[in-house]
């Protein structure tokens, strides 16, 4: 057992360490278009990115969505967890206990067509890989069925300031084909994470007493240290800040029409193009929500097809009927 007397504060390079060993590669099937775009009387940070053009001229979502794949382990299965089968893997030679996580974490994933799961995927990676937050609570691992989407955020992020306060990023993700809709979306439901007025009836609460019990950082005494943050008796309590991290897909004019070809450049610089009244959107949005003190770190993915990227991840993932 740790003595919780004696832990050491937490440092940005704690949070680091646990996305440390992920590979940067993003890249490989997504172009950023820009990155912390500014909304004057706003404190949120826009970043944008768009499907690659391969060397045929043409974009793959099939493939954004086979790279997504890939990372079900990670997302779905806790640090724990994960550690014990690399263990037994290594003690018994070959891959047994890694494939059986990775059928463990299909598992959680539901077939519904009109899913967000996929999003809420797509979100992880880029709040870990793109924007460096790491995720602290696994919340696919909590689920009792299937078919049954968690309550409360679409994800839990965070890391740490220099004055050892931590910052705790509200995840969520709309994939719809009106951007317009999926920002509108987006917004309304981060709003109650970060304005509702503390206490057991505020929608954030659930998720903090799951922080309180299963913050991870994927080691002992830094878990430890980072439920302190949760835990109603300790001084720490009141020494983290509410921020959000939230992702967008939607249809986008921006790519050629279905079999035709493009430039390699042509889908960012029509998606840079656009950028402006998608950032005036989520400006706008977030003054009718009265959200313009949080920080949020927005997320926009422009797609040939939003329907269509929902309905390739599922099949990617062996659920589509």
């Amino acid at each position: 057992m740790v003595d919780t007397n004696v832990l050491a504060p937490l440092s940005l390079a704690d949070f680091e360490q646990a996305i440390a060993s992920k590979p940067n590669t993003l890249e490989v099937h997504l172009d950023l278009v820009e990155r912390d775009i500014e909304v004057e009387g706003c404190k949120v940070h826009i970043h944008c990115h768009c499907l690659k053009v391969d060397a045929d001229g043409r974009v793959s979502p099939i493939r954004l969505a086979e790279f997504m794949r890939s990372a079900v382990i990670d997302y779905a299965i806790p640090h724990e967890a994960r550690q014990r089968a690399k263990e037994r893997d290594n003690r018994e030679g070959g891959s047994a206990a890694t494939i059986e996580l990775y059928h463990r974490a299909l598992g959680t994933f539901t077939d519904l067509k009109t899913s967000g799961e996929g999003g809420e995927l797509l979100l992880y990676l880029l709040a870990e890989r793109f924007l460096n937050l790491p995720q602290i609570l696994c919340k696919m691992s909590l689920k009792t069925s299937a078919q049954v989407h968690y309550h409360g955020a679409d994800g839990v992020y965070a890391d740490v300031d220099e004055d050892g306060v931590l910052n705790l990023y509200w995840g969520e993700s709309k994939i719809h084909a009106d951007p317009a809709k999926a920002i509108r979306e987006c917004l309304s439901s981060l709003k109650p994470f970060l304005d509702e007025e503390e206490g057991e009836s505020a929608k954030r609460e659930r998720d903090l007493v799951l922080l309180s019990e299963r913050a991870d950082l994927g080691k002992p005494d830094l878990n430890a240290s980072l439920r302190r943050f949760f835990d109603q008796t300790d001084p720490l309590v009141k020494r983290k800040r509410y921020r959000a991290v939230a992702l967008v897909g939607f249809d986008s004019e921006a790519y050629p029409t279905a079999g035709a070809k493009c430039g390699a450049n042509d889908i960012v610089d029509a998606s840079r193009d656009a950028l402006k009244k998608w950032s005036e959107n989520v400006g706008n949005r977030l003054i009718l929500e009265k959200l313009t003190d949080c920080q949020i770190e927005f997320l926009c993915l422009p797609l040939p097809n939003a329907e269509a990227f929902r309905l390739a991840v599922l099949d990617s993932l062996g659920l589509a009927k």
